[in-house]
């Protein structure tokens, strides 16, 4: 525990034989649970993983969720309970290799067909959440994550009731010396695109998975729903603000050339996840601001839409006339062509701006 906070580890796991041995032995002992998830690993990660088990101890929980006696009152508690417990449903068949489930601190979830890394992550999710865990963090099963920064990323959640915390490596000074290249500019484009689409607009290094999370942002959102693939935490970061979450960033270091293996493709991800906030942008913008609490931003930004989608015929139509010598452009037309282009564009930087403004509140520093 920590400071009387029950604390769990997430810990995505695929092909990590050489590695996953390293992670569970270097976690801190306020950690109460260790909870791998293997994701169909084709090598023998699920028996390295077995074989520590015993090694790890016994621990036993102080509490977890129980039974709640229907009343008048509390019928919208009973439906949420049933929902929770219907929820694994859901999720891709797994096997839970534990004989002492309740009281193993490390604990192996076998994911019986591969879901990515964003599904393992949510499974593992989906445990501590069943099992009532204050504060659960997510270190990668391939030993790129400082066990010692583990700590500093909790404290906020434990002590400030920070919602969810992650690291940043972007502001650390050896960040483009250590981090590669193809991976310190594609992190920076799609940092910049998770501002617009999540809404958390001071937000770095969106792609760090170092990460915690609190029991009322795990009860706050669908589990299931958290996209399964490497674009899962900028997809969790759009469900966490929808639901109103905190956020605070921790800076640490970035670890390469550990032993870890790299599994992502950047050019092959950037586009996809790319394409995910822009899906998740408009999802957060109808979800938010229009059913859960309507604010003007809505209309100033389907507005812009609607004025630049206006202005795409009158651009076809005029820019033959501009570069085409001897044929000259409309008044008419070029008026109404900048019209639209100068409203749309100023509504679409007041909703912006008003954005920023909105959510201002849930960013912690």
């Amino acid at each position: 525990m920590y400071k009387n906070q029950t604390v769990a580890v997430v810990v995505p796991a695929y092909n990590e034989e050489k590695q996953i041995t390293r992670v569970v032995n270097s976690m801190p002992d306020f950690v109460d649970r260790i909870i791998v998830v293997d994701d169909c690993s084709k090598d023998k990660t699920v028996e390295v993983v077995t074989s520590l088990i015993e090694g790890c101890g016994k621990r036993s929980l102080p509490h977890e969720s129980g039974q709640i006696t229907e009343n008048d009152y509390n019928r919208a508690d009973i439906v949420s309970m049933q929902m929770n417990i219907d929820e694994i449903k859901y999720f891709s068949p797994s096997q839970i290799i534990n004989p002492d489930e309740k009281n193993d601190r490390l604990i192996l979830i076998k994911n019986l067909v591969n879901t990515g890394v964003g599904g393992a992550i949510a499974r593992g999710y989906k445990w501590c959440k069943d099992h009532d865990i204050d504060c659960t963090a997510v270190m990668a099963g391939d030993g790129q994550m400082d066990p010692s920064e583990l700590e500093s990323i909790i404290k906020p959640v434990v002590e400030e009731g920070v919602d969810y915390t992650k690291g940043n490596r972007l502001i650390h000074k050896s960040a483009s010396l250590i981090i590669p290249k193809t991976r310190f500019f594609g992190n920076s484009i799609l940092s910049i695109l998770t501002k617009v689409a999540s809404g958390y607009w001071h937000v770095s290094d969106t792609q760090c998975g170092y990460t915690a999370i609190s029991k009322n942002a795990l009860t706050s959102i669908e589990l299931h729903k958290i996209y399964k693939k490497y674009g899962m935490p900028n997809d969790l970061l759009t469900k966490l603000n929808i639901s109103f979450c905190t956020l605070k960033e921790i800076p640490i270091k970035p670890v390469y050339n550990v032993g870890e293996k790299s599994k992502m493709k950047p050019l092959k991800v950037i586009p996809t996840i790319s394409w995910l906030l822009l899906k998740t942008f408009f999802f957060r913008l109808w979800a938010k601001y229009l059913f859960r609490d309507f604010h003007p931003l809505f209309l100033l930004y389907n507005l812009s839409f609607f004025l630049f989608i206006a202005l795409i015929p009158f651009l076809i139509y005029i820019i033959p006339d501009i570069f085409i010598q001897g044929r000259t452009v409309s008044i008419s037309i070029m008026f109404i062509t900048l019209f639209l282009f100068i409203s749309g564009f100023q509504s679409l930087l007041f909703a912006m701006w008003m954005d920023i403004q909105d959510n201002e509140r849930l960013y912690k520093s």
